[in-house]
């Protein structure tokens, strides 16, 4: 015994050295299969649909957690890795990602950012809608705070997709996809953008409704300013179309027959309901002003000048809301502007025919009621009238040369009777007036053609000294 105690006393610090080899030899050799399989198990993941996915490898076993969007997804990634050659055993962490009830995502736009919020159904999703965003809204920061969870109603991507685009026109808002329902809010870019979202969201994806669409547009503003010193009629601003663009342009010469317009209107959507007969009515407002603006921004009109005399401003004030249509606001800050100089018998014809040269009163067909286009220039003929206190005037009717004399020579006496009971409501004097009718027997053009026919249709202002 004790010979072998002597015998083993010599070999036995030699397996010391053996054992460091055998140690690092094992390590040496772990490290690279660790990494291998760990890059197998990657690798046979490489077509699956995971989030937090880790792969941690113990010699041959292999433990494997992340977060799958499906319960088929989840098996079917655990059975790639335990398939993996090499691997031994998969402690399987998995698990599905969390559920969202109800499934909402947000698009958020202020005037800095766009923030993406709430949640996406998948990564490629995620990513899509980041993309689809920063081209919706180029130049604009994209913030991206979406996060990702489970059911999401069919055909998600799209609708996002859409509502990006919808996004991108607002100035500031947001649009909430909430379960299969789609809400809207906040103030449009451009005019016209209101009306092209409510019909973008005709096209959103089936099976996904609009719950509330709130998005409010930029005031429809249409404006007019009345220059006496140029003796200009400025537009600016927007109307419907090139139609009703047309009709107000004609509407403004008629009113304005003796001012030079300007016209800067521009076409585009977003109107309010009656319009049209809204500009027009303000339009005859403003013409019979000295001078004035007028701001037509949605339902609101806002008139501001001077009139030519007391009664005409006290009209002006109080027809303005009553003729406007339903639902629509006057605002009329309507003053008076100071009394001319008062002019000679000579200087009061000059006046009264350089008014009737540049317009003339109309009327209606075969009427003698006044066309409403004539009132700015009847109360300039007032004005003129009221600067000429020493005179009598003679207001003389004619006609065309068309129809029964008999009833042209009545239709000119009546036109001038209405001439004149215009001036007396506006203040003058009765006595101070007198009328005649002269039918067709007066002509100034031939009665052969529509514009001699349309001079012959005149109304004269004939100024004699008062005895």
């Amino acid at each position: 015994m004790h010979g072998f105690y002597r015998w083993s006393a010599k070999w036995w610090p030699g397996l010391i050295p053996l054992a460091i080899l055998w140690v690092v030899a094992a390590w040496v050799s772990t490290i690279p299969l660790e990494t291998d399989l760990t890059a197998r198990s990657t690798a046979a993941l490489k077509n699956t649909i995971l989030d937090k996915s880790q792969i941690t490898v113990a010699g041959r076993d292999v433990t494997f957690s992340a977060e799958a969007f499906s319960e088929e997804g989840r098996r079917s990634a655990v059975s790639s890795v335990e398939a993996s050659p090499g691997v031994r055993l998969v402690n399987d962490e998995t698990r599905l990602v969390a559920e969202a009830k109800p499934f909402v995502w947000v698009a958020e736009r202020d005037n800095v950012r766009v923030t993406l919020w709430g949640t996406a159904p998948l990564p490629a999703s995620k990513a899509r809608i980041v993309e689809a965003a920063r081209a919706a809204l180029s130049g604009t920061e994209v913030s991206d705070r979406m996060g990702l969870k489970r059911g999401a109603p069919p055909r998600f991507d799209a609708a996002a997709v859409l509502l990006l685009d919808q996004v991108a026109k607002l100035k500031e808002g947001k649009a909430v996809i909430s379960d299969a329902n789609v809400s809207l809010s906040g103030m449009a870019r451009d005019l016209g953008g209101r009306e092209a979202i409510a019909a973008a969201l005709k096209n959103l994806p089936e099976g996904f409704t609009v719950a509330a669409n709130d998005i409010k547009a930029p005031a429809y503003v249409f404006q007019a300013n009345k220059d006496p010193v140029t003796n200009t009629l400025t537009l600016s601003g927007y109307v419907p179309d090139n139609n009703i663009h047309a009709a107000l342009a004609s509407a403004a010469g008629r009113k304005f027959g003796n001012e030079k317009i300007v016209d800067n209107l521009k076409a585009s959507i977003g109107a309010p309901g009656g319009f049209a007969a809204a500009v027009t009515t303000a339009l005859g407002a403003l013409s019979r002003l000295s001078t004035g603006t007028l701001v037509v921004s949605d339902r609101e009109v806002k008139l501001s000048g001077d009139a030519l005399y007391e009664v005409a401003a006290d009209q002006i004030r109080a027809s303005l809301a009553r003729e406007l249509p339903q639902g629509w606001q006057a605002k009329a800050e309507v003053s008076v502007k100071p009394a001319a100089a008062p002019v000679d018998a000579s200087v009061c014809q000059q006046l009264f025919a350089q008014n009737l040269t540049k317009g003339r009163i109309r009327f209606e067909t075969s009427s003698a009621s006044i066309n409403v286009d004539s009132a700015g220039l009847l109360d300039r003929l007032v004005e003129i009238a009221m600067r000429c206190p020493n005179v009598r005037v003679e207001i003389a009717g004619h006609t065309d040369g068309d129809g029964d004399a008999a009833f042209n020579q009545s239709l000119s006496e009546k036109r001038a009777l209405a001439v004149e009971e215009y001036l007396v409501k506006a203040g003058l004097p009765a006595d101070r007036f007198s009328t005649i009718g002269y039918g067709s027997t007066q002509p100034i053009a031939t009665n052969d053609t529509d514009e001699g026919k349309l001079q012959n249709r005149r109304i004269e202002f004939v100024v004699r000294q008062a005895p």
